[in-house]
């Protein structure tokens, strides 16, 4: 066995989250249990590239309960709780993972994890996929099938099937309703407020509070802001989606008009540059900055780094850039996901759902992988619609069914008025 992780003595803290994010996983926790009689990835090899949190650490579990041989490696830089990669290894899990990696350490991590010769590719961000198909090249004829767990990877993904160098069909989990309904809003909504407030502890209560991106994430981050009582400002290149953050109550302004007010600016748009020179120059004194995106692209650091005439760390996950001009802003988290590196991610309730996907949609593939084209293809109908209801069966809430006659009326064209 193989790991590499920060400390392996801070195991049994590691053991104690894992055990409470279980606690309130009840889908994933059965589908462990069918996995643990069945054994249906017996013999597979799964590496995974995924945010290491005692969440993440629920679903390797249960993928090794099915018969899998899994190799985890940490997704982000600042996100790898360092006491769950030192309980999975501690249980004989290969975990490379730990916080405050640099960049060579990142992939290190990564290559290590693809030392395995999967048949399965895991990915939150698509990193796993890009270096399979540019730099291990001779490991893809094992590999039957991926999944990708957030917006930013299935954009990269699909450009790759459009370009037709996508070379294994890939599971978009994070498109399947159960995932991004809720993963993408409540979660990324509830921890992003969480990883600010952590960082900073300002009073959200009157703040000008940009949000910067209006998809499933942004949505997320708007609502759980207001509820916060922060005036909410919205910026959006999409009309469809601006059009739907002004009915939802929202201001909506381009960026040039909402740094001049903007308190706290939030980007969750999965682009680069949303936050760059122009729009630092003439934010107010003060400003803070964080991103939900995937990757830390969003906000433009070398601009802050070419426009600072100092900067320094004034606390844990904020760093002062005092500019040439005379105004201060704090960048949080050094421009990564805010809500995992300020915060612990995602609550275990929602995870429970987009895990439960990761899980099924390894068995799919293994079951299917011969039939499937090398594309992108989304979660099936069904696994879906059987995790929603397990949810549902959990929090002891009961759908209304349709009589068979209802059936026959929505299958039918024939009954008119």
């Amino acid at each position: 066995m193989e790991y590499k992780v920060k400390n392996i003595d801070l195991a049994e803290d590691g053991r104690k989250k894992i055990e409470w994010a279980e606690m309130h996983m009840p889908v994933l926790m059965k589908v462990r249990e069918r996995f643990s009689k069945e054994k249906p990835l017996n013999g597979i090899r799964i590496s995974a590239c995924l945010h290491v949190t005692k969440e993440t650490a629920v679903l390797v579990k249960t993928l090794v309960a099915g018969g899998a041989s899994v190799r985890l490696a940490g997704s982000n830089p600042l996100s790898t709780q360092d006491d769950v990669a030192a309980a999975l290894a501690a249980e004989g899990i290969e975990v490379f993972a730990w916080r405050n990696q640099n960049n060579e350490e990142y992939y290190y991590c990564l290559n290590k994890c693809l030392d395995l010769k999967p048949n399965i590719t895991l990915d939150d961000g698509a990193d796993l996929i890009n270096t399979l198909h540019t730099k291990r090249t001779e490991l893809l004829e094992e590999v039957m099938g991926g999944q990708e767990e957030t917006t930013t990877g299935v954009i990269r993904l699909r450009a790759m099937a459009k370009d037709g160098a996508l070379r294994y069909p890939v599971i978009a989990v994070n498109d399947t309703p159960t995932k991004r309904m809720f993963d993408n809003f409540y979660g990324t909504g509830q921890s992003t407020i969480d990883g600010i407030l952590r960082a900073t502890n300002v009073l959200m209560a009157g703040s000008n509070f940009v949000v910067i991106g209006y998809g499933f994430c942004g949505k997320g981050i708007a609502n759980r802001a207001r509820g916060m009582s922060a005036r909410v400002i919205v910026v959006e290149s999409n009309p469809v989606e601006a059009l739907r953050a002004s009915m939802d109550g929202f201001q909506v302004m381009p960026m040039k008009e909402a740094y001049k007010v903007g308190n706290i600016f939030v980007s969750a748009t999965g682009d680069k540059n949303v936050m760059r020179e122009e729009h630092f120059e003439l934010m107010k004194d003060g400003a803070i900055l964080a991103n939900s995106g995937h990757f830390n692209v969003e906000i433009a650091i070398p601009d802050l780094e070419k426009m600072k005439k100092s900067k320094k760390t004034v606390r844990k996950d904020v760093e002062e850039y005092s500019l040439k001009n005379g105004k201060r802003l704090f960048l949080l988290a050094e421009g990564r996901l805010v809500n995992l590196a300020s915060a612990e991610g995602h609550p275990s309730e929602v995870m429970d759902l987009s895990f439960a996907n990761q899980s099924l949609c390894s068995e799919y593939l293994v079951k299917n992988h011969a039939e499937l084209e090398k594309r992108v293809y989304d979660v099936p109908k069904e696994i879906d619609e059987w995790i929603a209801k397990l949810k549902l069966d959990s929090l002891g809430i009961k759908t209304e069914p349709l009589t068979e006659d209802q059936k026959k009326y929505l299958a039918s064209w024939k009954e008119g008025t």
